[in-house]
């Protein structure tokens, strides 16, 4: 058997543990493994008649191959956010700009659908199975793979832990265990001058990372993606945070994907393949307007990557390991159509279809103040180990 597998979306720690894990795991079982390289399009951009386009965008491995990749973080078969379903003819190689391919001859301002050609690139390379490592975008357009007849099994990662059907993803944890050291150690210079901190996380629509990083850290206020906020209270509870500690400072955390009420969410740049603008700046924005309403000065930190760089830590690893073991499960048995998933604190698989049935936000009832702007935990028993 050959199995393809590819990590698309945004890079986590983790990945590289994942793949090598598949890797050894279907080499010790007698079976090949081609790797695709920038998530999907390694196989939009591969042309089976040049040889040349084949070694870019694909690699064999095999032990050797990936035998130090779990020593580092990122993915090694590098990421994109590309879907073949949805291509700009910008994009489109220009192999496949003959009319002859089907998708080509679209009009200018539509998006082309090249999934005739990835599909004849798998049986061309005598792919018998994928194996997409993403979050709910990555997954979509396997489950679209699925839909058409090809094997897929599915193993779900984003540092914002929102794919729908699993309580957790591959990176979440070491996102979380980065902010809440970042945080902490910001506190040495916020405390230092006196100031207001405004620390803002990646969290596009789950607003998890703010969440439970403010909840470990002991952070003073938290705003998340789901709670449009009101500035001018916002000022007031965190001056009065400030005043109330003995050091004469306060901090708060906040969703890159927050809004004031009224507001929109901050964006820029052109819509991506999924139909997604990037996020930032929300933070800043929110920073000068405790700045206005305070009078206080304040600082401004964007983590960003910085949330999702290195190692993963050992949580995150086991889970990498884990699900990758899950999905070999499945493929050994000639199971497909599945994403391996953690619920209920245990290792179990659901239908591909999951990820596209819902979406995967905050329970704001029972983990948020609305009004305080914090988070609100009262009862763990009988919830999830990251609260979800």
């Amino acid at each position: 058997m050959r199995i393809g597998i590819l990590t698309g979306g945004g890079d986590v720690p983790g990945l590289n543990p994942c793949i090598k894990a598949v890797v050894n795991r279907a080499t010790a079982a007698g079976h090949e493994v081609i790797g695709f390289r920038r998530g999907w399009s390694g196989l939009l951009n591969l042309n089976p008649d040049d040889p040349a386009s084949i070694a870019v965008n694909s690699l064999p491995l095999d032990r050797q191959v990936v035998r130090t990749i779990d020593r580092t973080g990122g993915t090694f078969l590098h990421t994109s956010r590309t879907n073949p379903g949805k291509v700009r003819k910008k994009d489109v190689p220009d192999f496949l700009k003959d009319p002859d391919h089907p998708g080509a001859e679209a009009e200018d301002n539509r998006l082309r659908d090249f999934t005739p050609h990835v599909l004849r690139n798998l049986e061309y390379l005598k792919i018998d199975t994928m194996i997409p490592i993403g979050g709910d975008d990555t997954l979509s357009y396997g489950e679209r793979l699925h839909s058409e007849g090809f094997s897929v099994v599915a193993i779900p990662k984003t540092m914002d832990n929102d794919v729908y059907g699993t309580d957790y993803c591959i990176g979440f944890s070491t996102a979380v265990t980065r902010s809440v050291n970042f945080i902490h150690q910001l506190r040495t210079s916020t405390g230092s001058h006196e100031r207001i901190a405004v620390v803002e996380l990646f969290g596009r629509n789950s607003g998890e990372t703010s969440l439970i990083s403010s909840y470990l850290a002991g952070v003073d206020r938290s705003i998340i993606s789901e709670v449009p906020f009101d500035p001018e209270k916002l000022a007031e509870l965190v001056l009065r945070d400030k005043q109330s500690n003995p050091s004469n400072y306060a901090m708060v955390t906040i969703s890159e994907g927050a809004h004031m009420q009224g507001g929109k969410v901050v964006e820029f740049g052109e819509t991506d393949a999924y139909g997604h603008r990037k996020l930032g700046g929300i933070g800043e924005i929110t920073g000068e307007a405790l700045k206005k309403l305070t009078g206080q000065n304040i600082i401004n930190q964007r983590l960003g990557y910085l949330m999702r760089s290195g190692a993963p830590d050992a949580l995150d690893l086991m889970v990498a390991v884990n699900f990758a073991n899950m999905a070999m499960d499945l493929i050994l048995r000639g199971i497909s159509g599945r994403m391996v998933a953690l619920r209920d604190g245990t290792y179990t698989n659901i239908p591909m279809s999951t990820v596209t049935s819902g979406v995967k936000r905050v329970d704001v009832d029972e983990l948020y103040d609305i009004h305080e702007y914090q988070p609100k935990v009262r009862h763990v028993l009988g919830k999830p180990m990251f609260l979800y």
